[in-house]
């Protein structure tokens, strides 16, 4: 069902709920409003309602009182509207760092050796020390039941590479245990490569023996080094200079002071110049590759304007939400923050956040750092070794982990060291560099509008601005007047803005501002169809049964990304109990009074048009696990879940 509604509303009403009378909470109609006993009574039940039994009804609450201390304490005080102690909001920030941890290897202790699964003509190298069984019928009595009649994997790409491990096995799996396929479907598929920037062995192995080489970046490290305060400006002209295309020559003139010419420097020059051109060993001819250095004008340029940019999101922004993002819209993608050490190590893990879908028409990836070195030497990696359209810095990150060792929002406070990171990756790129940044770092002391101007003269393309401080982390409402104040000064760099946008209402307001683009991201996780009801103008009343139908896509393409066995499906629903964490927090919009919803606003509890409705708006972790068990079957008798992110925002 979908409804259109007026873009006229009034504003007075944006901080009310309940009918004006209670700040902070959405306004929902009389009719669907409930107590949380009877809220609780009615996902117990099964959506059949309440009994008539008086006696029934007195065992109902004490039913739901257990169940509602399975949720970890703290999610219950801030769901609480009547808890307003400071002391325990600060202690709600951040991150569940005690949460019980399972990793999906756990579910699967007895698994079946890879060489089996893959039909291989050779027996296993590693023979009877080999930790796996090879004994398929003792797998198959070990195996946990199938959980539906087709897979996906099989039915998209003709053959499931999973095989008896397979979750779905009985689907290609034929009366002799043999793995099946669809040799018209494979064919098909043949040569197509759905998922890029994948990490080969060769280059892991390189990297992690440190026999990689950085010409380029130990070239403008060299500068940094040897220049001092200096290096900065000695860079610029280098950079900048007509006849001055490559690294080495650009040590060169940085070796030499203002007004100075480099043939006429003094023996000592002449012998530093003639080591570092030593440096570059070439086999071959010379191409203008070889010796042309990009300038600014000339690398990859990206039409940033007007368009709707999908945040990278830690933990939630995986492959597979992108791609549930991208068939409702979203213009702009970008992988998840990657720890530029961790990449440069060859970390399988911090490379698979570089991976991009086919789908991806515009992506970019994200790298978060404190020094120019391992930033630049990154981007330097990057660019030779992945297809992205745009490299990002993240200058956000409010997390401690980060910020105490002077990365995320520790940079805006590192001005040099920020500028020499900026500098040193643009400088290395062919592709253009992005910032993400915050207001500031305190609540009421905004840098944002006097580091722009100086990121204009470093290089940088596009900036994206988050209206709020670190202190503010996601509490109280985005400042979208001082974003426009620095999309002034940003002029004619392109800068996007985000916080609080929600509907299409909020993008009408955010592109009042002079903006260039809109970045969305918890509004994305709340309802990743936002980015349709942006590009047509209007409220989507989307209905139970097609939100259904959106997490089942997300399951097909987890497991087509994580795998179709245990293992796979099992961190498949990981990711999708995260999302459910966001997602519980829609209301839709033929419940509310007053359109639209906005971010920041506590749902009350209500009764939902039909059961599942209901069901998706439970903030209890258990009712988000049935959800998973009709999508992903079962879960295993020692599954534990807590979502990773506390949702705070409401206070």
């Amino acid at each position: 069902m979908e409804t259109e509604t007026t873009p006229n509303i009034p504003t007075e009403s944006h901080g009310h709920g309940m009918n004006g009378t209670d700040k902070g909470r959405a306004a929902i109609k009389t009719q669907f409003l409930t107590t949380k006993e009877k809220f609780h009574e009615l996902l117990d039940s099964g959506g059949k309602g309440p009994n008539d039994d008086k006696a029934s009804d007195d065992a109902g609450p004490k039913e739901t009182a257990e169940d509602s201390l399975e949720e970890p304490q703290e999610k219950k005080l801030k769901v609480d509207p009547d808890e307003q102690e400071k002391q325990d909001s600060k202690r709600m920030r951040g991150q569940n760092k005690s949460r019980p941890h399972m990793k999906p290897t756990s579910y699967d202790n007895r698994r079946l050796c890879p060489s089996i699964i893959q039909e291989r003509e050779t027996k296993c190298v590693y023979g009877d020390k080999c930790k796996f069984i090879h004994d398929v019928a003792e797998y198959m009595a070990l195996k946990p039941a199938d959980v539906g009649e087709h897979c996906y994997l099989y039915d998209t790409f003709g053959k499931c590479h999973y095989g008896l491990s397979c979750r779905f096995a009985r689907a290609h799996i034929s009366a002799d245990l043999k793995n099946m396929a669809n040799e018209e479907r494979a064919k098909a598929m043949e040569g197509r490569t759905p998922v890029r920037n994948s990490l080969d062995k060769d280059l892991q192995w390189r990297l992690r023996k440190k026999v990689v080489p950085f010409t380029a970046s130990d070239a403008y490290m060299k500068i940094i080094f040897e220049g001092g305060h200096k290096a900065g400006e000695c860079w610029k002209k280098a950079a900048t200079a007509e006849n001055v295309d490559n690294c080495c020559s650009a040590v060169v003139h940085s070796q030499c002071s203002e007004g100075e010419n480099p043939q006429t420097s003094d023996n000592q020059g002449t012998e530093v110049s003639q080591e570092n051109l030593a440096l570059v060993k070439t086999i071959g001819p010379l191409t203008d590759a070889d010796v042309i250095k990009l300038r600014q004008c000339e690398k990859k340029q990206v039409d940033f304007k007007d368009k709707l940019y999908l945040a990278p999101l830690t933990t939630c922004g995986n492959l597979p939400f992108r791609r549930i993002c991208k068939r409702f819209g979203a213009d702009i993608t970008c992988g998840e923050m990657a720890m530029c050490t961790n990449l440069l190590q060859g970390q399988s893990s911090e490379w698979a956040l570089l991976k991009r879908h086919e789908s991806e028409d515009l992506f970019g990836v994200q790298v978060e750092g404190c020094f120019p070195d391992t930033m630049t030497r990154c981007a330097e990696l990057l660019n030779n070794k992945i297809d992205v359209d745009f490299v990002d810095i993240n200058s956000g990150c409010p997390i401690d982990l980060v910020y105490k060792k002077g990365g995320g929002c520790g940079l805006m406070t590192r001005t040099n060291k920020f500028e020499q990171i900026i500098r040193g990756m643009n400088s290395v790129l062919d592709v253009p560099l992005t910032v993400k940044i915050r207001t500031g770092v305190q609540e009421k002391a905004n840098i944002a509008h006097k580091l722009i101007p100086e990121m204009k003269k470093w290089g940088v393309s596009m900036i994206t601005l988050h209206g709020r401080s670190r202190e503010q982390r996601y509490t109280k409402s985005a400042d979208w007047d001082y974003i426009n104040t620095c999309s002034q000064l940003a002029s004619p760099i392109p800068l996007f803005g985000n916080g609080d946008i929600l509907s299409y209402y909020d993008a009408m307001k955010a592109r009042e501002t002079e903006v260039s683009g809109i970045m969305l991201a918890r509004g994305a996780l709340i309802k990743p169809w936002v980015f349709t009801e942006i590009k047509e103008r209007r409220d989507w009343d989307i209905s139970s049964s097609e939100r259904l139908d959106v997490l089942r896509d997300f399951t097909h393409y987890g497991l087509e990304h994580w795998g179709s066995d245990t293992q796979g499906l099992e961190k498949t629903r990981n990711f999708l109990l995260e999302w459910l964490s966001f997602m519980c927090r829609y209301i839709p919009v033929g419940l509310l009074e007053r359109v639209p919803q906005r971010i920041n606003e506590r749902p009350p509890y209500y009764m939902g048009r039909d059961y599942l409705e209901s069901l998706m708006a439970s903030q209890h972790v258990g009712d988000w696990i049935k959800i998973s068990e009709m999508l992903l079957g079962p879960v295993p008798k020692n599954f534990n879940f807590l979502p990773k992110h506390k949702a705070n925002a409401y206070k």
